[in-house]
């Protein structure tokens, strides 16, 4: 049984990460870029981190718990269009990151997270720029393919800290 205590935490970082990313993507950096390419792939981090060290159904309990959460709160605080492509695209590519790290988790050590994060993103980005810009006034096509490209550099990126995450929550003592 999953205890508050090991899905707060996870989760709140979760619907944390949702509703700065909703704010950040409305602000470009250049045509193919906005600031939400930069905090988003996080997300994944965290999936990750709660697969690896306590297993699918956690995970999945965390992306559902910070879906709803983040939708609620970027429904408030971010345009509706917004918080309904983010949910969307949101709890499909967790729960398509979760599945393929599942799937991959036996292999070496970096190629769940990464693999894992780097389908997600694909579907991610699919789904929320075509959702949340098609039909406005936004050219969406070039900053999907920047945001995409910086979720796959943030995948490889975030390597080194999830590897010396899971590393010290194994040898932690239950608590």
């Amino acid at each position: 049984m999953t205890s508050a205590r090991q899905i707060l935490p996870p989760a709140l970082a979760m619907s944390a990460i949702v509703l700065v990313s909703n704010l950040l993507v409305q602000f470009p950096i250049n045509p193919w870029l906005t600031w939400g390419a930069f905090s988003y792939p996080v997300a994944y981090f965290v999936t990750d981190v709660c697969n690896r060290t306590s297993g699918p159904a956690l995970a999945r309990r965390v992306a559902w718990v910070g879906f709803a959460v983040g939708l609620i709160l970027s429904a408030t605080f971010a345009p509706v269009r917004i918080a309904f492509a983010s949910g969307a695209a949101f709890i499909v590519s967790q729960l398509l990151d979760v599945a393929v790290f599942n799937r991959l988790r036996r292999q070496s050590w970096w190629q769940a997270p990464l693999f894992g994060s780097a389908a997600a993103s694909v579907v991610d980005t699919s789904i929320f720029f075509s959702v949340a810009f098609a039909g406005s006034h936004v050219l969406w096509l070039p900053l999907a393919a920047g945001d995409l490209g910086v979720k796959l550099f943030m995948a490889l990126a975030l390597l080194p800290p999830y590897r010396a995450l899971v590393t010290r929550l194994a040898a932690a003592p239950p608590v």
